[in-house]
């Protein structure tokens, strides 16, 4: 059996070694680092960016896919995130906008941009595409973006009636396409551009090119969600703020649709007032006969239909009173509540019609407030007797003008009471015949 050799070391010729181990520092040869492509964008600052745009923009010209393309391909290289507003500057006003909307550099300059386009809202279109495709690819433009046409909307008065008129065919289709929120409307409702007209003359383009892509419908969603939809009369001065200016104003300029708009969002904000004191008078417990007065007055005031204005005393009767969380309890609470109501709603129920409507609302509260799911027959029977609901308005309901809420289960609820009607009214019509 072989022996490994024994190696002798010496106290020095260890130190030696130790000493030479320390020396020794490592070295880096030869070794790159890849490094990614948006660590490798080129710094600019402000001038150097805008001249690299407007460069661009001027080789492309007027083609627009041309224009995209460098569009697409300079994210890679220029820094967006950094000078997004001067990059929608150039965009729109072919350079870099001063405060008021003129150009703060006329030597660094495009005039391939929105402004010099053509009036038309084709090419508006075609300009929407540039802007869709390049939010779309640089998903971190969106706010810039949006907050450059709160801006631009701002700096109305420092652009040429053409270039507003563009800005806002442009701003129309931006809105139609989701591109950008409805909120930007509200720098329309800035004092300097308002007093001037110049607002509600941009809104009229604007609304146009959006009910165009669009409908008024999906303009009324647009503009509700974001608060906008009652605020349209901020788009005149104080003194021409009215429903009948607003109206002829816009129906002129070709906008009926906005025009109706207005006047049933004016209605729905009445009918809001009017059931807001009419809950403070219960709330009060002001008399009968003075609240009906008051409703009455309102009614001619403001051209409201019985039938929408049973709908609204309902809303109202329901909403004074603090309702138990207990099934059992909240059926009691409410007969004895509408027991003393009654008046009330009998007051506005003059016409079968209004009927039928305050059936229907009894209906989808007994569904959307679960508590009262088995109150619904006992409340239309109290109704009943106290004169308010007639056997032909409840025979009606039961055969064709209920709504789909609950359908099942109240019309179940109400099969005997109905049955017990129709038995009542053959009575009736037997001893008629006898008689005659």
């Amino acid at each position: 059996m072989s022996t490994l050799p024994v190696i002798e070391i010496t106290r020095c010729g260890l130190v030696s070694f130790m000493n030479n181990q320390k020396q020794q520092k490592p070295t880096l040869t030869g070794q790159r680092f890849k490094t990614r492509k948006r660590d490798e964008k080129e710094r600019f600052d402000p001038t150097q960016f805008q001249e690299s745009i407007v460069q661009g923009l001027n080789q492309t010209g007027s083609d627009l896919e041309a224009v995209a393309k460098f569009l697409d391909a300079s994210g890679a290289k220029l820094d967006y995130r950094r000078y997004a507003e001067t990059l929608f500057d150039i965009l729109v006003a072919g350079g870099m906008l001063a405060p008021g909307g003129s150009i703060s550099d006329d030597l660094t300059r495009t005039e391939f941009c929105l402004f010099t386009a053509q009036e038309d809202l084709e090419t508006m279109q075609a300009y929407a595409q540039v802007f869709n495709k390049l939010i779309r690819r640089y998903k971190y433009l969106e706010k810039g973006f949006e907050e450059e046409i709160k801006k631009l909307l701002l700096f109305l008065k420092g652009f040429t009636e053409s270039e507003r008129n563009k800005l806002a065919m442009l701003t129309g289709i931006l809105l139609a396409n989701g591109n950008i929120s409805a909120a930007v409307i509200g720098s329309l409702f800035n004092e300097n551009v308002v007093k001037e007209g110049v607002s509600a003359a941009f809104a009229v383009k604007l609304f146009k090119s959006w009910i165009y892509e669009r409908d008024i419908n999906a303009v009324a969603v647009a503009l509700r969600k974001v608060g906008m939809d009652n605020r349209l009369m901020e788009l005149f001065p104080a003194n021409k703020r009215s429903c009948e200016h607003f109206s002829k104003y816009f129906t002129d300029a070709g906008l009926k649709e906005l025009s109706d708009f207005a006047r049933n969002q004016e209605a729905i904000g009445s009918r809001k007032e009017l059931q807001k004191e009419l809950q403070e008078m219960m709330a009060r417990g002001d008399n009968f006969k003075d609240i009906i007065a008051y409703v009455r007055e309102e009614m001619k005031k403001t051209s409201i239909s019985e039938q929408l204005m049973i709908g609204i005393v309902w809303s109202s009767v329901m909403s004074c009173v603090e309702w138990n969380k207990k099934e059992e309890l909240v059926c009691e609470q409410s007969i004895k509540h509408l027991k003393q109501y009654s008046p009330l709603l009998k007051a506005f129920t003059s016409q079968g019609a209004s009927e039928i409507i305050l059936l229907v609302k009894i209906q989808e509260y007994c569904y959307d407030n679960i508590h009262f799911m088995k109150a619904f027959q006992k409340i239309v029977v109290l109704l009943y007797k106290a004169n308010v609901l007639s056997e032909e308005a409840i025979l009606k309901w039961y055969t064709e003008a209920h709504v789909a809420k609950g359908k099942s289960v109240f019309l179940e609820q109400m099969k005997k009471f109905v049955e017990w009607l129709k038995h009542a009214e053959e009575e009736s019509e037997s001893e008629e015949e006898e008689e005659n």
